[in-house]
């Protein structure tokens, strides 16, 4: 049963296996099915049973019963189907129907369906900019002719109404026409001899074509198949949303008259229980706002939700479309009931339809929803973690636009590294011929990063371990892991800010210098620190030593 409480049968009997191993498939199925509300879902899980029959009839010595399957059987099949999205789904649905039978509940096989199944790679990627702008034009031309066409013959519906046309005028005669589409959903018609029917008044309609006729008031199926593909555009909504969505609902703008705020229900049952409505606050405060789409779509579906709701009370789903051919029964038990000619949501038959009549490559929905979240980038009906592992990090798209971003940041890191790593050089002994500093020995200060007016180098004595010019030797080891320490008590006592402004990438600089002279000879340089290293030191810190 569906969650429209309609029934769906399968017939195990029709399974390619022996009646003991229909029998054991039929009671697991049984029991997986009480968590489905979907006839789609049931089916999927229908088929790949009968393929996983088909497997193990195809095998040397076919298993009676579930409990004659072995491991090795399990390993075939793992590895059959493993390599490929499709396949990874076939596993998981057969997994889902087998660990129901208790005899499958431990032992090799038990362990072998227990094994983790990769995820699936998204196989879908987002538009580029100009397939998304082809997307969009196509189904913009479309929505916006039938908007236009629906809209000029409401007009002249509301003037007869209104008493606002001369009785007896051909404007007149196509008013009262509307009337009756708008009342019955099609325009009046004549039964001829032969059993068919033609249209009565097609002077006054000036023809026999759709939009001449019943599509002067309500929307075909592919002129609402190119509406939702530009809500998905604009919203990210999933196709699935549009079967049962309700009319947006106003709600109240405190002082406003210029902008309306639509309450528009979204249903997302994948949720859970509990989680499988959302409401989402839309306003359309103009020509070029995102509610403008929501204002247009309640417009131009206006005369077939009314007709509905006439037809059948308490109908008001947003997405209604009038179809071509009435009186069928629809296969799809999962999708709303037609109500008289009235169509709702977008079938799989629909969005085929419309991408084979606008040429294209495929549906666009999963691609345009895929855009629209990385173009928002944040979670649209998801959680963060899907937003990130499904949508954002496998698409080429965000890839290709990331480069640059990330090529700028690591070009920031780089230089942050370089302005906080130690800049000169190590040596093992003193050069007689260099000047000795506070920190360590200038090789030339005369070509120093930092100049002083009147010559000379006119650095803090902390910045000699930023300059290309500094060598390091043993006989500074003492005072700079002194030095260190003392800024390690220093950072204690200071405020992150003035830390972070001061001292912080001295204390860097620092940190690189202690890596490459290696931790240990590090530690054992504070044994010798002197007395001098004591009032060196404690100089540096006061700023004593600035220039």
């Amino acid at each position: 049963m569906n969650k429209a409480g309609h029934g769906k049968t399968f017939d195990f009997a029709e399974l390619p296996a022996p009646e003991a191993m229909r029998r054991s498939l039929a009671a697991a199925f049984a029991v997986q099915a009480r968590r489905w509300e979907s006839h789609l879902t049931a089916y999927n899980y229908w088929l790949r049973l009968v393929w996983f029959a088909r497997f193990l009839a195809d095998q040397e010595r076919p298993p009676q019963d579930l409990d004659e399957v072995t491991a090795a059987m399990i390993k075939r099949w793992r590895t059959r189907h493993i390599g490929s999205n499709a396949g990874k789904q076939i596993l998981t649905s057969v997994r889902g129907v087998l660990v129901h039978d208790p005899r499958l509940s431990k032992g090799p096989v038990a362990e072998e369906l227990a094994r983790r199944l990769p995820r699936a790679k998204p196989s879908k990627q987002s538009f580029t900019e100009a397939e998304r702008q082809k997307v969009r034009l196509a189904a913009r031309r479309q929505f916006r002719t039938a908007l236009l066409r629906i809209r000029e013959n409401t007009l002249v519906l509301e003037r007869w109404r209104a008493d606002g046309l001369p009785e007896g005028s051909k404007e007149w005669r196509l008013g009262q026409i509307l009337d009756f589409l708008a009342r019955t959903g099609d325009v009046p018609r004549t039964l001829l001899p032969s059993g068919q029917t033609t249209v009565t008044n097609r002077r006054v309609l000036d023809g026999r074509s759709v939009d001449r006729t019943w599509g002067r008031l309500f929307l075909t199926r592919g002129e609402l198949t190119a509406l939702a593909v530009l809500l998905t555009d604009q919203f990210g909504w999933n196709l699935a949303v549009y079967d049962r969505m309700p009319a947006p609902t106003t709600t109240p703008s405190a002082g406003e008259t210029t902008t309306v705020t639509y309450q528009v229900q979204v249903e997302k049952r994948r949720a859970g229980a509990g989680r499988w409505f959302s409401t989402e606050n839309i306003t359309d405060s103009g020509a070029d706002s995102v509610g403008r789409l929501i204002t247009h779509a309640l417009e131009a579906t206006a005369h077939g939700r009314g007709l509905a709701a006439r037809l059948a009370p308490g109908t008001d789903l947003l997405m209604t479309a009038r179809a071509s051919i009435t009186g069928g029964h629809p296969q799809d038990l999962d999708r709303p009931r037609p109500v008289g000619p009235l169509v709702f949501g977008i079938a799989t038959g629909d969005v085929k339809g419309w991408v084979e009549h606008h040429q294209l490559g495929g549906s666009p929905f999963q691609r345009a929803r895929r855009t629209t979240v990385t173009r928002e980038g944040r979670p649209l009906q998801h959680t963060r973690g899907t937003h990130e592992s499904v949508y954002v990090l496998p698409d080429k798209n965000v890839q290709e636009a990331a480069q640059e971003v990330i090529e700028s940041g690591a070009q920031e890191a780089l230089d942050l590294a370089r302005k906080i790593a130690f800049a000169g050089h190590l040596t093992s002994t003193a050069n007689p011929d260099h000047s000795e500093t506070a920190t360590a020995d200038c090789e030339d200060e005369t070509t120093t990063p930092w100049p002083s007016p009147d010559g000379g180098c006119g650095a803090n004595f902390l910045l000699c371990l930023a300059c290309t010019n500094a060598h390091v030797h043993p006989g500074h080891h003492p005072r700079l892991a002194y030095l260190h320490e003392q800024m390690g008590g220093l950072r204690s006592a200071l405020p992150d800010h003035m830390w972070h402004q001061h001292w912080n990438d001295h204390w860097q600089r620092l940190e690189d210098l202690r890596g490459k002279v290696g931790p240990a000879t590090w530690a054992g340089a504070l044994a010798r620190v002197t007395g001098t290293d004591h009032e060196i030191v404690d100089l540096l810190l006061k700023g004593a030593l600035a220039p």
